[in-house]
Formats: structure tokens, C-alpha cells, sequence
């Protein structure tokens, strides 16, 4: 027991300045996007371009590939809750929750694209999780486009990807972000009940459901 908190201590020692930055940012822009904070989007970049480089460098090139998407989600979510859909350009985004059909889509676009990029970093890459590193992935995606689109259940689903994230991180000898991901998934899990609570105070006892 001694000799596994030395490692974890070790560990922590050995963590860079840059991936402390990206820790900071990345829970700062987070915590914003639960509070509907519209500054949560440029920090959010900070954070994206700050976890290219880790991610990279540690082999993880799902992960990698996923922050040029949230680089460019973040340019249009920023826009998007500012002015998409709005008959008034100073009116901001209302959240919205999915349809029963949207899971089902959901569900089948994570099972194909899974496969499919685990498949292909399996053949030509180095990583030694191409699936989980595929499916952490892909599901990711699928959140921060609902969260772009603003919708509820994306913080469902970042709980979900979170539990995941964190014990690969460890793996991948990334404490500082596993710890980040467990901060991470009690961001999300307030995200959540406040979006909620906001979103049946705007549409009383029976919200407005709309699809992606």
C-alpha cells in the first residue's frame, strides 16, 4: 500500500505546468457551460488547444482528434447560444431536451463510429486502447454537439463518459487529467440538475420537446 501512494505521489510530482494548465481551463470552462456562462466557450479553447499537445503525446490520438472537433464546436457554440434561433439577436439559446427517436439515432451513431475508429486505430496507430479510446471518443462528440445545441441531456451523458475517462487517464499515467475528469463528473452531474430546474421553471410541468 505504501509503494502504490509513493507512485501516486510520483506521479503528481511529475505532472507538467501545461497539463496543469489545461486541468485549470478545462474545469473553469466546464463549470461556466453548467451555469449557461457564455465565457465558458473561449476558455474552452484555451483548454482544447492546450490538450492537442498532451493528448497527443500520450498515444491517446482518439482523444486527439476530438479536440480539433471541440476547437471548432466551441467557435459555434459560442455563436450558437448567443444568436441560433433567436428572433431576437440579443436573446439567447433556450435549452431543449430530445425526442425518444433521438436516443435511438444516438445509440446507433455510437455503436457504428466506435467500431469503425477503434478499427482504424487499432490498424494504424500505436495506442494500445483503440476501443475504449474510440468509444470515449465518439461518445464525446455526441455530448459536446448537445451541449452546443443545447440540450439538457448532454450532462447525462458526460456523467456517463466521465466514469470511463477517469481510470483510462490513470492508465495512460495522466493524473492530473483523471483527476480533472472526477471533477468533471460532479460539474456534470449539477450541470444537469441546474439546466433541469431551470428548463421546468421556463416550461412548466409539461416542457416543450424537441429533436436534435
Amino acid at each position: 500500500m505504501g509503494e502504490f501512494f509513493q507512485h501516486i505521489l510520483e506521479q503528481f510530482l511529475a505532472i507538467t505546468w501545461i497539463e496543469w494548465f489545461g486541468v485549470v481551463t478545462g474545469a473553469l470552462c466546464v463549470y461556466l457551460a453548467a451555469k449557461e456562462n457564455m465565457l465558458n466557450w473561449p476558455i474552452a479553447i484555451l483548454s482544447v488547444i492546450t490538450y492537442i499537445y498532451i493528448f497527443y503525446n500520450a498515444k491517446l490520438y482518439g482523444d486527439t482528434i476530438l479536440q480539433f472537433y471541440f476547437l471548432g464546436t466551441s467557435v459555434y457554440g459560442w455563436y450558437y447560444w448567443t444568436y441560433g434561433k433567436a428572433t431576437d439577436l440579443k436573446s439567447e439559446r433556450p435549452i431543449g431536451i430530445l425526442k425518444p427517436k433521438d436516443w435511438g439515432i444516438i445509440t446507433l451513431i455510437l455503436i457504428v463510429f466506435s467500431v469503425l475508429v477503434g478499427y482504424l486505430l487499432k490498424k494504424y496507430t500505436d495506442t494500445d486502447v483503440p476501443y475504449i479510446d474510440a468509444f470515449c471518443t465518439v461518445t464525446s462528440f455526441i455530448a459536446q454537439y448537445l451541449l452546443t445545441r443545447k440540450k439538457l441531456e448532454n450532462w447525462l451523458i458526460w456523467i456517463f463518459v466521465d466514469i470511463i475517462y477517469i481510470p483510462l487517464y490513470i492508465h495512460k499515467n495522466l493524473l492530473a487529467t483523471s483527476v480533472l475528469y472526477f471533477v468533471f463528473l460532479f460539474i456534470a452531474l449539477k450541470g444537469y440538475l441546474d439546466w433541469k430546474k431551470n428548463y421546468l421553471k421556463a416550461h412548466g410541468l409539461k416542457p416543450k420537446v424537441e429533436s436534435i
